[in-house]
């Protein structure tokens, strides 16, 4: 029984609170005043720490360092830096109940990429560079192992994790277009963007329409969209011990 228990820790844990790569304490406390901003501006507080409710999140018990994102100076503007090297990246911003905005857009450049990132591989399981959106899809949705998974990693993490995660990457192989399932968890998807080696120095915009893309990759589980959770940016080079470098900008959430 122990070793069952073990083992379920193991996979559970790891399928949905790791691969997920979100340590989200922001749910609670996050309430943003009638009429402001969902997403608070990246670049509102200039060079240095992102500013509130942004925060930088890491891995439990820190087991993978955790590169904190931060605010530059390139030129005259500002924008938000990515560092990873044998360790993560990540940046959270939750949502006040209740965002109807659904049009994500933003510009990002890739500066370094993974040389050996490949999402369809458990030890390639890294990306240069994310935007992901957290849906709160209710159990009664998820396939039965999936929702006993989540639960357990709730329970150990003590935190409401996500029931279903997307992520907008860059990838190295992998055609624009492509929407693939985390080889951990399927409830982490991503949406292939641009493809191929870095562009230093080269912007690249994106405005995506998050409920037809949801509907897109979690389509099988929900006819409906549920509410927005929060919005996260990052990079991760723990399983292939690489390193990057990106950059993102002008990064919204509005109504379309």
């Amino acid at each position: 029984m122990k070793r069952v228990a073990s083992r379920a820790y193991s996979m559970g844990f790891r399928a949905t609170f790791l691969a997920l790569s979100a340590s989200l304490t922001l749910f609670v406390a996050s309430a943003q005043p009638t009429g402001a901003t969902p997403l608070t501006p990246l670049e509102a507080s200039g060079p240095g720490t992102p500013p509130a409710p942004w925060r930088a999140v890491g891995l439990p018990g820190g087991k993978v360092p955790l590169i904190a994102p931060d605010i530059v100076l390139q030129g005259a503007e500002s924008v938000l830096r990515l560092r990873s090297d044998k360790s993560y990246s990540t940046l959270s911003h939750a949502l006040a109940a209740g965002t109807r905005e659904n049009r994500l857009q933003w510009q990002w450049r890739l500066d370094e990429g993974l040389a050996n990132a490949d999402l369809q591989r458990k030890e390639g399981d890294d990306v240069a560079l994310k935007v992901c959106a957290m849906f709160d899809l209710p159990l009664a949705n998820i396939p039965f192992v999936e929702r006993n998974l989540l639960r357990l990693a709730r329970t150990l993490s003590g935190e409401n994790l996500p029931g279903a995660t997307l992520c907008y990457v860059w990838d190295r192989l992998l055609a624009p277009g492509m929407v693939v399932n985390n080889v951990y968890s399927k409830r982490l998807r991503f949406i292939v963007l641009d493809q191929g080696p870095a562009r230093p120095g080269t912007w690249v915009s994106h405005g995506r329409d998050l409920d037809a893309d949801f509907l897109r990759a979690f389509g099988e589980e929900a006819t409906t969209v549920p509410p927005l959770l929060a919005v996260v940016v990052g990079a991760d080079s723990d399983n292939t011990g690489g390193s990057s470098l990106a950059f993102i900008k002008g990064l919204s959430l509005v109504k379309p």
